[in-house]
């Protein structure tokens, strides 16, 4: 490990080579729906805080979402946002295995709690009598601690396999940040072990878990279809839909740019594919909760109001 820094000590992020006008442009877009974001997801974690309606486990694990979408936004942004108006885009290559290291840990942490989310609206919606007793907050926790240790060891196990690498050069990561697949670019060894323990891991975080989730919502589709009263089925639909929107979003993009053909997406094009991963996910996420959950909408009046003076 130490021959690999003394090696190469750090990196230049290439980031989007576009011209100084407008990635100077693209900073004060950016930095708006960077902002943007930590307010939406600042604010779903006040309500679900602060409102006791909101303490249940849905909206426990939708806490735990919104912390990851702070996290992974703020892991790869800022870098980014510096980067656009400087033109030094160097990171030294321990903050480099850093961000490379969160980077998966939050993206696998997130794919884990949005099954375990469908797996909660599966049992609220098809066994609704044993709901307190299936979905207890011990078994909440539990389950919420283990998607958070098990990407953890995931990712220390994808970093243990980069820093066995050489890197003697070149040192330039054709993106905006330490992306595990633009890092091993630049070693001098073979990376057919971390190809394919990536590919591995694709398929076990990324494929089983959406086939779970999908599977939930199929059970789920039949239950509501059985639901006899039209605002019973509506109130069942509206409570589902915004965890499938953000389901369809966060696993298209992440299969899109991790288990297809390299050959049909040039590296600009990964580029925007993670843009749009890191960056308007995170901002998405927030809007689609609130816009599309009563509940949520519902806490967000009480609080204005109780802010408002007499």
């Amino acid at each position: 490990m130490e021959g690999n820094q003394s090696w190469v000590t750090q990196f230049i992020l290439v980031g989007f080579q576009l011209s100084a006008e407008l990635e100077v442009f693209l900073f004060c877009i950016f930095s708006l729906l960077y902002i943007f974001s930590l307010l939406a997801n600042g604010i779903i974690l006040g309500l679900i805080c602060l409102d006791p309606r909101l303490h249940t486990p849905m909206y426990f694990f939708l806490s735990h979402l919104a912390i990851l979408d702070v996290s992974y936004a703020s892991n790869n942004v800022p870098k980014m946002l510096a980067n656009l108006v400087n033109q030094i885009r160097t990171i030294s290559f321990t903050p480099c295995m850093m961000q490379t290291f969160l980077y998966l840990a939050f993206a696998a942490t997130e794919c884990l709690i949005l099954v375990v989310m469908s797996y909660d609206r599966y049992v609220a919606i098809c066994h609704p009598l044993h709901y307190t007793v299936i979905m207890s907050w011990r078994v909440c926790t539990v389950l919420a601690a283990t998607s958070w240790v098990f990407s953890s060891l995931l990712s220390l196990i994808h970093l243990v396999l980069i820093l066995r690498l050489p890197f003697c050069g070149p040192h330039k990561i054709n993106h905006f940040f330490c992306e595990i697949l633009s890092v091993l670019k630049l070693a001098c060894a073979d990376t057919r072990l971390n190809q394919f323990v990536i590919f591995a891991s694709c398929v076990f975080i990324l494929v089983g878990p959406l086939c779970l989730v999908l599977v939930s919502y199929t059970r789920i589709l039949v239950a509501i279809l059985r639901i006899q009263s039209g605002e019973g089925r509506s109130k069942a639909f509206s409570t589902c839909s915004s965890h499938l929107c953000v389901v369809g979003l966060f696993f298209g993009s992440a299969i899109i740019m991790y288990m297809t053909p390299k050959s049909r997406h040039p590296e600009e094009q990964q580029k925007i594919l993670s843009l749009f991963y890191s960056l308007f996910n995170p901002m998405l996420n927030p809007l689609i909760y609130s816009l599309r959950n009563a509940e949520v909408k519902g806490a967000l009046r009480r609080a204005l109001c109780k802010e408002r003076p007499m």
